[in-house]
């Protein structure tokens, strides 16, 4: 079954439209999470907004949100005129212009969402821009109003529907000469360039994402389960890191196959149902820690 939609509107190609919806693509709900708690009474605990002066609680219905022009001195916006700022994306994902995907540089793209047609009578509108899109190689440039925020969005054809994948600002993205700029240029031996290349190619192999576990938050179930059962905890070993003395030396190992490591592939726990993961517990609260 779908998630709810994080956003519902119309996608817009010039004088083409249909009604639409966007969803999350990925998900972080089955990580573990924890509450706080009193330590003393195993009671949760819960945050409360106070005056900064006063230090009397504020209840909910006496805040509101104020943007600081000068020291101490705040501008008072209520809800419903942010609410009244009223962008075309708003509710609409209209199409501003179309690139190859490799004019748009990595280091730019965020949060993936899938689109998809609404309602029967869009489905052939959504399915003649998606298959332009698609036949000529091209993603489209977009804009939309998500959580409050204007986000760039960059629409490509998959399947049957099309992912948009919000996209970073430029005032987003620093500079890598700002870090990179120091960094000294050096003349490598033709050997030691060999040899890693040798590395390379020993490790080559095709990007499969189950093959890559989280293993801490592995490592963070089995605590879990562990103080569960009032079992020890194991202690993990801790991983040492040695300085490389003799580079070449450490390059020509590896190649050999000490510390190479073959392919990158977890050997860890595969994962286990979401309501067994940290021991069974009813209602799969253990997940939760409370």
């Amino acid at each position: 079954m779908a998630p709810r939609p994080n956003w519902k509107g119309y996608l817009k190609l010039s004088l083409v439209s249909c009604p639409v919806a966007l969803f999350p693509a990925t998900t972080t709900s089955e990580r573990v999470s924890f509450r706080t708690l009193n330590r003393h009474t195993g009671n949760r605990v819960r945050r409360q907004f106070v005056d900064e002066a006063s230090g009397d609680p504020v209840e909910t219905a006496d805040q509101i949100k104020g943007y600081e022009v000068a020291k101490g001195e705040y501008i008072q916006v209520e809800d419903e005129e942010i609410k009244a700022v009223q962008l075309e994306s708003n509710h609409t994902i209209s199409i501003e212009r179309f690139v190859p995907r490799a004019d748009i540089d990595e280091l730019y793209v965020d949060t993936p969402y899938y689109l998809t047609p609404t309602d029967k009578v869009g489905e052939e509108a959504f399915a003649v821009i998606r298959d332009a899109m698609r036949s000529e190689k091209m993603v489209g440039l977009a804009r939309v109003v998500l959580f409050r925020r204007e986000r760039i969005l960059m629409l490509q054809a998959r399947d049957k529907g099309i992912v948009a994948t919000s996209l970073h600002f430029a005032g987003e993205v620093h500079a890598a000469a700002n870090y990179f700029d120091e960094i000294p240029d050096l003349t490598l031996p033709k050997e030691m360039l060999e040899l890693a290349r040798h590395i390379i190619g020993k490790m080559t192999g095709k990007f499969e994402p189950d093959q890559f576990d989280d293993r801490y938050e592995n490592a963070l179930i089995e605590l879990i389960r562990s103080k569960q059962k009032g079992t020890p905890i194991k202690a993990q070993p801790a991983q040492r890191q040695t300085n490389v003395i003799n580079l070449m030396e450490a390059l020509r190992r590896s190649v050999e196959g000490t510390g190479a490591g073959g392919a990158a592939r977890s050997t860890s726990a595969k994962k286990a149902p979401a309501k067994s993961r940290a021991g069974g517990r009813a209602k799969g609260k253990t997940r939760k820690a409370s």
